[in-house]
């Protein structure tokens, strides 16, 4: 089993997303534009269904659904339909490559049999109440002139420029949040920023009474509870849905959306705290450390647990990407680590104890060395030594694939 996995390499490509100013005129065209794609994704998935309804029924004589009857389709609804010709084809085109794309990870992760939680969904109805406005250019879909985005078909967006773009976007997505702003997400090839070399290397192990434990107690991460200081702000406005939720069918009132948008604000502020301190505690990181041991941890299954929104609000997954992302874009070494049985490794000797730890017991000890750590900080030191970021000839470090002895 592979124990660690780099990360490191290119910056690739990165996005940048600017607020816009959005008059009347240019909100009606882009929600007209919306309406299009979003009747195309519908027709898409409508497609989907009948072919699949048909392979059912006709196993010898089976359909397929691919990008090339997706873009017939798209031509004869347009040579059809004035409505639809109204529109540009770059967004429209751009939808039925997204609903391929979604259509095509769903049906692999089907054939390689994984599990139903882990699979992603087949695409599925955009409904107008629920699904929030998203369109995509690609670079013959739009311009910059005069610091104002011009999309196709005659639509001008004012762009709140915080920040310069790096070089020219390839593509702008430009879509509405749960608040109903608007944003421009360019996609621009971001170049490496190397920074000075330190020398330092650090290990990180992800929990929820800490966020991060490392090596290093300077770098530690504690608990932000940032949701945990908005529950109670939370909790008002969700009762406050629940007492003016419309019944089924109904169209919603003017309190329900008032209060839905309150509740959906005070997400947004969290999410951003959250996304704020990640980021930063990450910068702090690459920028002190050339060489980082991450443990590859997947808080998913947290979700089932009595944990789960203490975890949540951890943010740990967040925290992990921005970590990666931080380090490939200024060229340092991320490495991601196998968490399997790092909590039962001593980091001093190699033993493993030979029953699992409970999570109410928070000291290490090992019986082989006499070795008494934090349990948090013994395994930050494991991925220090599963990464080989500790001397090979290091006293009580063993070799990889070396058998290890077990502690009483």
């Amino acid at each position: 089993m592979t124990t660690q996995r780099a990360v490191s390499g290119d910056a690739g490509n990165a996005r940048y997303a600017y607020r816009l100013r959005v008059s009347s005129t240019a909100r009606t065209a882009l929600l007209a534009e919306w309406d299009r794609c979003r009747w195309i994704w519908n027709e898409c998935v409508a497609k989907s269904r009948q072919l699949h309804a048909h392979n059912t029924a006709h196993p010898d004589n089976r359909l397929t659904c691919g990008p090339a009857q997706l873009d017939k389709m798209l031509t004869e609804a347009r040579a059809a339909m004035a409505w639809l010709r109204e529109g540009s084809s770059v967004p429209q085109q751009q939808i039925v490559r997204d609903f391929g794309k979604s259509r095509a990870r769903a049906l692999k992760d089907i054939k390689d049999r994984l599990p139903m939680r882990r699979r992603a969904g087949m695409p599925r109805i955009k409904r107008k109440r629920d699904a929030l406005p998203t369109l995509n250019y690609t670079k013959r879909g739009f311009r910059l002139k005069d610091g104002r985005l011009h999309l196709a078909g005659g639509i001008v967006l004012t762009v709140v420029w915080s920040r310069y773009l790096p070089s020219v976007p390839s593509s702008v997505r430009v879509y509405r949040d749960s608040l109903g702003h608007w944003y421009a997400s360019f996609v621009v090839a971001a170049e490496a920023q190397p920074l000075p070399a330190t020398g330092a290397v650090l290990g990180v192990d992800w929990g929820v009474k800490e966020t991060a434990t490392t090596t290093s107690d300077a770098h530690d991460l504690p608990h932000a509870e940032h949701g945990k200081r908005a529950a109670q702000r939370l909790a008002r406005y969700q009762r406050m849905m629940a007492r003016r939720r419309p019944a089924k069918g109904q169209a919603a009132s003017k309190g329900y959306r008032e209060a839905q948008r309150q509740a959906a604000k005070v997400h947004k502020k969290v999410a951003r705290q959250r996304q704020d301190t990640g980021r930063k505690w990450a910068k702090r990181v690459v920028r002190d450390h050339d060489t980082v041991a991450v443990e590859d941890f997947r808080p998913k299954f947290l979700a089932k647990t009595t944990m789960a929104r203490k975890a949540a609000d951890a943010a740990i997954g967040a925290t992990k990407t921005a970590l990666i992302e931080m380090g490939r874009k200024h060229g340092r070494d991320i490495r991601l680590v196998n968490p399997a049985h790092t909590t039962m490794d001593c980091a001093s000797c190699g033993a493993r104890t030979k029953h699992a730890l409970p999570l109410s017991e928070r000291t290490y000890t090992c019986t082989a060395c006499g070795l008494v750590s934090p349990r948090d900080k013994n395994s930050a030191h494991v991925m220090l030594v599963r990464a080989g970021l500790i001397p090979a000839g290091a006293e009580g470090v063993r070799p990889p694939g070396a058998l290890l002895p077990e502690a009483a």
